[in-house]
């Protein structure tokens, strides 16, 4: 089986190689051999040319504040790029393996949303997710979609790493506590999509659109607590204890692009189909410290 994996240096990506290696030939090219999501042209051209019997798509325009004075580069990315593949995987019978984003919800109410649930995003980069994910079920091809929320890896930059870099440096730290969501590791959502292509080689039928998220919830207040404990239980000297990190509303921290409170996502229905358990979000954040920090 041949594999075409675009976006491979991501944090995502990065965990698929190493997790979709034994699946099949795998192909990972970068931009300058035409993996380009910015350059939709070249990257169907590319696709074209590879003929894969699955692509998987880790690649996107992510940069969520930035995204609200890039509406055009944003969609082409996030939208255009992937209907292009879409078209691809219809024509050729390929497989096409994309993945979303809570921020496709509003973030109202308290209750996880399962993928029934309506959609009405906040935000450019909301939007052009749920762009891409529309134009992969309008094109008709195989696929699967799987909605996630608050990536994080050992590789790359994200929350719980900058909380360790501000803890060391400042002597306050304030942190939004009424968005709600789980933390969700790269290694995690990579081990995932291997267990469903394989599951999806032997039963077609199981392909649509599906929440993946670490089990449990949190706010990012929360999440910047656990980070922190561990940072220090792993030998790091902190200027800001766990305990000390104070909680403030979303309001009182600005940005350009509206994020939502509730990102509970209900994952029951991949379980179920794909007869897997997600594991805690704490177990994947203590882990990802842990190969990011060292051992004490």
């Amino acid at each position: 089986m041949k594999i075409l994996l675009l976006g491979a240096n991501g944090q995502l990506g990065w965990e698929l190689q190493r997790a979709l290696a034994p699946l099949g030939e795998l192909h990972c090219p970068g931009r300058a051999e035409g993996a380009d999501l910015a350059e939709p042209e070249r990257l169907e051209a590319l696709a074209r040319a590879l003929a894969p019997a699955v692509i998987v798509n880790a690649a996107a325009y992510t940069a969520v504040d930035k995204a609200e004075g890039e509406p055009a580069l944003a969609h082409r990315i996030n939208a255009e790029a992937v209907a292009r593949l879409a078209g691809v995987a219809s024509d050729t019978q390929a497989l096409l393996l994309h993945y979303s984003s809570d921020y496709v919800f509003d973030g109202s109410g308290q209750d996880p949303r399962d993928e029934q649930a309506a959609t009405g995003p906040l935000s450019v980069y909301g939007q052009t997710k749920l762009a891409g994910e529309q134009a992969i079920q309008a094109s008709g091809c195989r696929h699967l979609i799987l909605r996630t929320s608050w990536v994080h890896a050992a590789r790359g930059g994200n929350f719980a790493k900058t909380m360790v870099k501000l803890a060391r440096e400042r002597e306050q730290l304030r942190v939004i506590a009424d968005q709600i969501g789980a933390p969700t590791g790269a290694e995690l959502l990579a081990d995932v999509s291997a267990h469903a292509l394989r599951a999806l080689a032997a039963a077609p039928g199981l392909g649509g659109l599906y929440h993946v998220s670490a089990r449990g919830e949190t706010s990012w207040h929360g999440y910047a607590r656990l980070v922190l404990e561990e940072a220090l239980a792993l030998g790091q000297s902190l200027k800001v204890r766990p305990e000390a990190v104070e909680a403030i509303p979303s309001a009182d921290y600005p940005t350009p692009a509206r994020r939502p409170l509730n990102s509970r996502l209900d994952c029951r229905r991949f379980e179920a189909a794909f007869g897997l358990r997600l594991p805690p979000w704490e177990s994947g954040v203590r882990r990802m410290l842990r190969e990011w920090l060292g051992e004490p």
